[in-house]
């Protein structure tokens, strides 16, 4: 399965000055897969060394930071032997072993000729707990489920995939009857690794779903394992509203949904941690469109997306034939599905940090916000071909800077105030304006 973030890999291996290397990313998205697929590719051999319930290992790291000794034990532990150049030495599931961690900053400084490629889940949640991240003395990378571009090439549309890319708006307009049969495929398949290659085996989307509800149980003992009972019981309750925060029309995150007098001081170290541990995307809402967007962010206020659609899907108990038998699906659900998607490929394939932005006192909205390079964009997310965008024309009447672009089944078209983009080709930027 081709992920594309091997391209950024493979320039970190000859880069002069290269760093250890840290994969962030959520269970399940492939982490583990992708550095073994690198080493195996671009490397003589691979000295791959689990952390996770491994007392032996992380004995070696507890003992000092003697790079030579550590090597040794990779040596010994895996039958490998390590040379600098020749061998990618990756470290998995480091949060497990705090000490290894650090051990990267002495592998940057003491041992530069080696390569070494760590992986971690809940990195973002080791990092806040003061474990002595090696902050300036590794490069990273985050890993997430596939987009719909590396779907598209999963299930044998390249070509479509290519096309996306090349920009060719006219072309896509053309063979937009091939884009949207796929498109609903993915709403339901998602992007996690092992439902695609699920998928992809017999070409059942049920193959999908049974292992999207594993990982969701997974997902679930993961809160229960790594927090107190009660902060589990918060954190639970909050993960499994999202569903029906969603399919709510205005689908700001609100307490009392949770449960009649929730109070959000008991919920936000759980929503944190969902969203440090990568399973979760929190979006902000902001008071105005400024350059830059993070010091207007209101932190009390937001929405909460999934790591991936599919797994949005299996959790509100969305049938396949509601999710890829007619464009109903973009109807129903109040479009949720839809706006997870885009949240997820502005994440995922733009690599854009998403807000949002609602008046205080009046029905106006806007589902996303994010900044580019030069602008601010306010992206609107349509489920079906209803393109009436009152709330965008008035917004961008306000705010005659910033760039307008609207996602939706329409094909693409530009108007004087807005451009309207298909959802299956919003990964191609430039044609946002």
């Amino acid at each position: 399965m081709e992920r594309f973030l091997m391209s950024k890999l493979v320039a970190w291996k000859g880069k002069s000055r290269r760093k250890p290397l840290i994969l962030n990313g959520a269970r399940q998205v492939g982490k583990t897969w992708l550095l073994k697929e690198f080493g195996r590719t671009q490397f003589k051999n691979v000295a791959y060394v689990n952390l996770d319930g491994n007392p032996r290992m992380c004995e070696q790291f507890e003992l000092g930071y003697d790079i030579p000794r550590i090597i040794s034990a990779i040596q010994f532990e895996t039958g490998e032997a390590v040379s600098e150049g020749g061998t990618l030495i990756v470290l998995d599931e480091i949060q497990a072993c705090p000490k290894a961690l650090t051990s990267l900053k002495y592998f940057c400084e003491d041992a530069p000729g080696h390569a070494v490629a760590a992986a971690g889940s809940l990195l973002g949640i080791t990092v806040h707990e003061g474990s002595g991240y090696p902050v300036g003395k590794v490069d990273a990378f985050d890993l997430h489920p596939l987009h719909f571009r590396e779907f598209l090439v999963a299930t044998g549309n390249r070509a479509l995939c290519d096309l996306i890319d090349s920009g060719d708006a006219d072309l896509m307009n053309a063979f937009s009857s091939k884009f949207v049969p796929l498109l609903r495929q993915y709403y339901y398949v998602g992007g996690m690794p092992e439902a695609v290659s699920s998928f992809l085996d017999r070409g059942l989307l049920e193959d999908a779903r049974e292992v999207q509800l594993e990982i969701l149980r997974g997902y679930e003992r993961d809160i229960s394992k790594h927090l107190g009972r009660t902060e589990t019981e918060y954190a639970l309750a909050a993960w499994r509203s999202v569903p029906t925060h969603l399919g709510r029309e205005n689908k700001k995150f609100v307490f009392s949904h949770i449960a009649q007098g929730a109070r959000a001081r008991n919920y936000r170290s759980g929503i944190t941690w969902l969203s440090r541990a990568g399973i979760a995307t929190l979006v902000r809402r902001i008071s105005k469109p400024g350059i830059p967007l993070r010091p207007y962010a209101d932190d009390t206020a937001f929405k909460l997306f999934l790591v991936d659609v599919g797994l949005l899907g299996a959790m509100a108990q969305l049938g396949k034939e509601t999710v890829v038998g007619g464009s109903e699906i973009f109807e129903e659900f109040k479009g949720s599905l839809t706006e997870q998607y885009v949240c997820q490929q502005l994440v995922s394939d733009c690599g854009l940090v998403p807000y949002y932005w609602s008046a205080e006192n009046s029905s106006g909205k806007i589902d996303f916000l994010v900044q580019g390079p030069n602008s601010v964009f306010a992206v609107e997310a349509k489920a079906g071909e209803n393109l009436r965008s009152k709330s965008l024309r008035a917004f961008k009447d306000s705010h005659p800077n910033i760039k307008s672009v609207r996602f939706s089944l329409s094909g693409y078209r530009e108007q004087d105030w807005m451009r309207s983009v298909p959802l299956y080709a919003m990964s191609n930027t430039d044609l946002w304006g």
